[in-house]
């Protein structure tokens, strides 16, 4: 009997979905400072050889390649580069959308070369009080198109979703419940009214976010072997595939007159802003990267063991990542990388990190002191960081071209941030 009382609990744990399983370990989590071991981080500024990189020059032909392969390697996976063509199908053009400030546009991309993946729907608005081309912010959405706009007539997602009562998700499908349950975190109006576009797209249109969720999705549909795909170290996880479906926007946002392709800023929370860092390091032409509240696996400092860590989010969410990373589960001084030289990889361009208070399971301080720890290659393209060596004050932005701050609140996307953003991308693109 006594068995079996133990056994339960052990059993019921099992069973949890990785979401589940990792919400119980943040019960259990450091959140002690004096309990960090002491870690050395890897070095930016030499290369595997041993020769020191004291120019942007050799960063940019030496060691940047070096680094951008050790993520590639080690975190998240290579991209393929076997798509082929890229279609774009405008959908809707509503000129009068937000009762008149904005046009709307609905764009689904595809791959004609590989019709088992079903596409991805763009949803785009941007601003009618503006003339000429205007900058954009491009991000995907954990909800949906319908869930980031209020609009009755946005087409509500007919893709698998996280399950949600809460937020109208009914047997893994969207609902009318769920229109509009992520407005907050994208607030169209402000946005628009500071002149900027949105674009955006449901993440799981390229990928459904549960660990067979490859199997009907780009993943699948760009392996020669389909869902009977067994993944090896170094090939792409979901936030690779992800991050692609940000780069297929950039494509068609460079087609549109309306839209000034110089000047795109790619934004995304928590996963998704892992997914957000990982576009920056691979895909230059966004010129602002913005990371909210990113934590283990994007901004924060995996040797830190502060909060959620690499063994549990690889357990967690072991389709995210290329299966090497798995292996540094406990290990992490046997990585060759570490979060600093993921924000370096966006370097010159600018890039800014964002944390909350009470979102200690994402290690803000971790987040805080990669962007420091990415300073001296930002420095030798003559370019300023944060100007200060210590965590800054609750609600006190900082930074130039690197930004930092850590805001009042929980794990979220607020206007507080989205007033820190709109003033870092107006500052940057000269607005």
């Amino acid at each position: 009997m006594r068995k079996s009382t133990l056994f339960l609990p052990l059993f019921s744990l099992m069973m949890l979905s990785g979401e589940d399983w990792a919400e119980a370990q943040q019960k259990t989590a450091n959140y002690d400072e004096s309990k960090i071991v002491p870690y050395e981080l890897p070095k930016l500024l030499v290369t595997r050889e041993g020769t020191e990189i004291n120019s942007a020059e050799d960063w940019t032909n030496v060691r940047r390649p070096e680094v951008l392969a050790l993520f590639q390697e080690h975190v998240f996976g290579r991209t393929p580069g076997n798509w082929g063509k890229v279609s774009f199908e405008t959908k809707e053009v509503k000129k009068d959308a937000l009762g008149g400030k904005a046009t709307r546009k609905l764009i689904h991309i595809s791959l004609p070369e590989h019709p088992n993946w079903a596409g991805m729907d763009v949803m785009i608005y941007q601003p009618n009080n503006v003339s000429g081309p205007v900058p954009c912010f491009v991000g995907p959405s954990f909800g949906g198109n319908h869930a980031v706009s209020t609009e009755p007539d946005v087409p509500l997602s007919t893709r698998w979703m996280r399950p949600s009562k809460e937020k109208g998700i009914v047997d893994n499908r969207a609902t009318e419940a769920s229109r509009g349950n992520e407005s907050s975190r994208w607030p169209l109006e402000m946005i628009l009214g500071q002149g900027f576009a949105v674009a955006t797209y449901y993440y799981g249109d390229v990928e459904p976010d549960h660990a067979d969720g490859w199997k009907e999705g780009l993943r699948a549909a760009l392996s020669k072997d389909g869902a009977n795909t067994e993944w090896k170290n170094g090939d792409w996880g979901a936030i690779g595939a992800w991050s692609w479906g940000l780069s297929r926007i950039a494509d068609y946002l460079e087609t549109d007159p309306d839209i000034d392709a110089q000047k795109l800023a790619v934004i995304g929370h928590s996963r998704l802003g892992k997914t957000s860092l990982w576009t920056g390091a691979q895909d230059p032409r966004f010129s602002v990267v913005i990371s909210n509240n990113s934590g283990e696996g994007g901004a924060a400092i995996m040797r830190r063991n502060f909060g959620e860590t690499t063994a549990i989010i690889t357990k967690s969410f072991p389709h995210w990542f290329t299966k090497t990373y798995s292996s540094y589960a406990n290990n992490e001084a046997a990585c060759p990388i570490d979060k600093h030289m993921l924000i370096a990889l966006q370097a010159p361009r600018p890039v800014y990190i964002a944390s909350a208070v009470e979102d200690q399971w994402a290690d803000p301080k971790g987040e805080f002191l990669s962007g420091l720890n990415a300073e001296p290659v930002y420095a030798l393209f003559g370019k300023k960081g944060y100007g200060v060596k210590e965590q800054p004050a609750i609600d006190h932005p900082l930074g130039d071209s690197i930004a930092y701050h850590i805001r009042t609140g929980k794990h979220d996307v607020t206007s507080y941030d989205w007033e820190q953003y709109l003033r870092f991308a107006k500052r940057h693109f000269g607005k």
